[in-house]
């Protein structure tokens, strides 16, 4: 059963870039780092990066069903990188107000998104259900599955997750950058 009415899925999933555009702007603007926040954000935003490639090494689109490396652990590892990226700059941003807009575009973006993704792999693969009940889709499980599937950095250029590390650091340069001017009269 559906939590989210597909026309409203189906419209925010094409907004989720535009969306983005518009996260990175409210960040840039509203963001007042300092030296302490960013010590403490940024390494958290890593980990979401580390994530995210991880997962990305596993990840064949619409050939094959993800179920090893992070896969094993959670359905959904590239979301979770993603928000622990987003928190990791919030974080280093020191701004509650992005922190809450961040939150709100999770749930009625990415939630409905994840969904119809996972609605899209159970028609896409017979053997999805099964793993869908042995795997969380947003909280991993302590107790992983084995399957055998390897990390392949083939799979990381070809879906392309170099992008992500580029936006990261992106975003860690307007911090450090808005801290130099910031804290340097």
């Amino acid at each position: 059963m559906s939590v989210f009415p597909k026309p409203y899925a189906d419209l925010v999933a094409r907004l989720r870039v535009t969306t983005g555009f518009v996260l990175v702007a409210a960040f840039a603007w509203f963001s007042r780092p300092d030296a302490r926040s960013l010590i403490f954000g940024l390494p958290l935003s890593v980990l979401g990066l580390l994530l995210r490639a991880w997962a990305s090494g596993h990840l064949e689109k619409d050939a094959r069903l993800a179920t090893g490396g992070p896969y094993a652990y959670v359905r959904n590892p590239l979301y979770i990188g993603t928000l622990l990226v987003a928190a990791g700059l919030v974080l280093a941003s020191q701004r509650w107000l992005l922190a809450a807009l961040f939150a709100l575009v999770f749930a009625l973006i990415y939630l409905p998104a994840i969904e119809l993704e996972q609605q899209h792999l159970a028609k896409l693969f017979p053997g999805f259900a099964a793993y869908a009940q042995r795997v969380p889709a947003l909280w991993p499980t302590l107790k992983p599955a084995r399957t055998g599937q390897r990390f392949r950095w083939s799979l990381y250029q070809h879906n392309r997750e170099y992008q992500a590390l580029l936006g990261f650091l992106a975003g860690a340069a307007l911090l450090i950058g808005k801290v130099l001017v910031l804290h340097n009269p």
